[in-house]
């Protein structure tokens, strides 16, 4: 009782570790890991701003075009994690264009582990390469055991063991390290690792490559499909559950529930009218709303406490869901394993012991009746 006594003058997180050894349960958590759980978010995506409220970092390399000269077969390389739903979009272009024989592609574990680790000083968790069969991976607390499974593939491009070490090759020591990443394996740098940016270039630039002849970026649509992504579908809806899970405050977070779910009302209501949001024409939009939609109920209600309602309280929206799904390469780059591991494992600080619930949210596959809108 005298050392439980200090512990509480000591620190305020002592009282939890105390209760967590009265129940019984292995005293894993203790004072000692709080390095950890605070590591977690350096150098991500993951800080918020002195309000509470969550602040994404903007991206480091970007550009909106490659000249025509240095389009080659072979030369670039994506790395992505299946768990993102930026670089899941980036893989639903490379898919649907059919540019898999032109750029190859390497996806990162789902769960953040130590990216230096035999530097005892250095914190830092995050995104790493493993082959499949590998041993499994615990959470940065040590708890669970999580399988490098098929959808694991090594870096070839540059042999890195960690995404840092991809953006350290690349002159970035400081984060954040980020998916997806577009890489150029002759320059050996980062071409762009911004999702919006990676999306554009694959249709527009690689479109002699590709083996599918599709343009999502129509323009007779462009700004009509760029006003509602700037102020509805990107603010309020890809990046409004995460400035509602990565809340600090109870008003930011109030402030962004508030915003998705009635962004996700006016969808709804848009999404009664036509198939997709730029009508009878999948784009680009649909591609980014797609795969907030997919991890909305089987990860987002609980981890991130956007319960207001669930995708399945939407009718429309959830047809339109399971519409998009039934695209081979939407179906393909949709992973909720590697999704619900990353987020249910590698943040401590808002899941300390990995818990992953068993829900995989509606069925995908149950017919949407919407091909004749």
């Amino acid at each position: 009782r005298e050392r439980e006594r200090e512990r509480e003058q000591q620190s305020g997180t002592s009282i939890t570790v105390v209760f967590l050894i009265r129940v019984g349960v292995q005293p894993r958590f203790t004072p000692e890991l709080l390095p950890v759980l605070n590591s977690t978010r350096m150098a991500t995506n993951t800080a918020s701003a002195a309000d509470g409220s969550y602040k994404r970092k903007d991206s480091k390399f970007r550009v909106s075009s490659l000249p025509a000269s240095e389009i080659e077969a072979g030369r670039y390389h994506l790395h992505v994690s299946r768990a993102c739903p930026w670089a899941s979009g980036a893989l639903s272009m490379l898919y649907i264009k059919g540019l898999e024989h032109a750029i190859s592609l390497s996806a990162v574990h789902p769960t953040w582990q130590k990216t230096k680790p035999d530097d005892p000083n250095d914190q830092h968790y995050g995104w790493v390469f493993k082959s499949p069969g590998d041993p499994p991976f615990a959470n940065p607390t040590g708890h669970g055991s999580f399988e490098s499974d098929e959808d694991c593939i090594p870096d070839t491009a540059t042999k890195c063991k960690t995404l840092r070490e991809v953006y350290e090759l690349a002159g970035d020591t400081t984060g954040p390290f980020t998916t997806p990443v577009l890489f150029d394996k002759k320059t050996n740098t980062i071409v762009s690792n911004e999702s919006m940016d990676i999306l554009r270039i694959l249709n527009d630039d690689f479109a002699l490559l590709a083996t599918h002849d599709i343009n999502l970026f129509p323009e007779d649509k462009a700004e009509e499909l760029a006003k509602l992504n700037s102020e509805m579908v990107y603010p309020s809806v890809n990046n409004g559950v995460y400035r509602s899970g990565f809340a600090k405050t109870q008003q930011a977070y109030d402030s962004a529930v508030k915003a998705l779910f009635e962004s996700l009302e006016v969808l709804e209501v848009l999404l009664e009218k036509q198939r997709f949001l730029g009508g009878d024409t999948f784009t680009w939009l649909d591609i980014r709303l797609y795969h907030t939609l997919v991890r909305f109920d089987p990860i987002y209600i609980t981890y991130f406490k956007t319960n207001a309602k669930r995708l399945v309280d939407y009718p429309n929206l959830l047809a339109y869901t399971r519409d998009v799904y039934t695209i081979e390469a939407m179906k393909r780059s949709t992973n909720l394993k590697h999704a619900k591991t990353h987020y249910f494992t590698s943040h401590p600080h808002l899941n300390v012991f990995a818990i992953i619930p068993v829900s995989n949210g509606p069925d995908l596959t149950v017919a949407h009746g919407r091909s004749k809108m």
